[in-house]
């Protein structure tokens, strides 16, 4: 994505797009943030509460889920973002983000927590390690025609779906992208593929 504008902090001035708070605590937030920007939302990096302040919706990127349930508690920020999800705000999650939106998950160590918002379970590393990560094309009508590059490193597996949960995209015949409402989550990394489909099919909701 050559020319896509910096990631903004805090301190921007006011966007003609929508304000979507991205955190930032681990994982792939700034290639997020950069997909978002390019698309003409107001991209706010939270690392503390006070960043959520006003925002109109918030994605949790990939990473190390475990990681980030123990950052989001130690930064403040796990309460704040729980009430702000309970309340309906429009949210994206990806890989990492699929685990901390699901209501189960099934293989999560004792100190890993949830925010229970999406009606689904998933295994942690159900597609398998680093080295069995991989890339396919995948049929999302949401998103258009053309193939979508799905990017799968150490990727969740969504196991079951509850009635409320629509299936977008499918692999092998597991849900691989859904939505709920006003949340989207997939088990691949959208924000490393250089396609902006999936951003721009989450800001249409926003």
């Amino acid at each position: 994505m050559g020319g896509v504008p910096a990631p903004a902090d805090r301190g921007r001035g006011p966007s003609l797009g929508p304000k979507v708070g991205v955190i930032a605590l681990q994982g792939a937030f700034a290639e997020h943030a950069a997909a978002l920007e390019a698309l003409g939302a107001h991209a706010v990096l939270v690392r503390d509460p006070g960043a959520l302040a006003g925002v109109d919706a918030v994605v949790l990127p990939g990473g190390e889920s475990t990681t980030m349930s123990l950052l989001l508690g130690s930064s403040g920020l796990y309460d704040v973002l729980a009430e702000r999800l309970e309340a309906g705000v429009p949210a994206f999650g990806t890989c990492a983000g699929l685990i901390l939106l699901a209501r189960d998950v099934t293989d999560g160590r004792r100190d890993q927590r949830s925010f229970g918002v999406l009606d689904v379970s998933v295994a942690r590393n159900g597609y398998g390690r680093q080295r069995e990560s991989f890339e396919v094309p995948l049929d999302i009508p949401d998103a258009g025609a053309e193939p979508f590059p799905g990017v799968f490193i150490r990727a969740p597996r969504i196991t079951a779906a509850g009635p409320s949960v629509s299936v977008l995209a499918r692999v092998d015949g597991d849900p691989v992208l859904v939505r709920q409402g006003p949340l989207l989550a997939t088990a691949f990394h959208p924000e490393l593929s250089g396609d902006l489909r999936l951003h721009h099919l989450f800001l249409e909701r926003v």
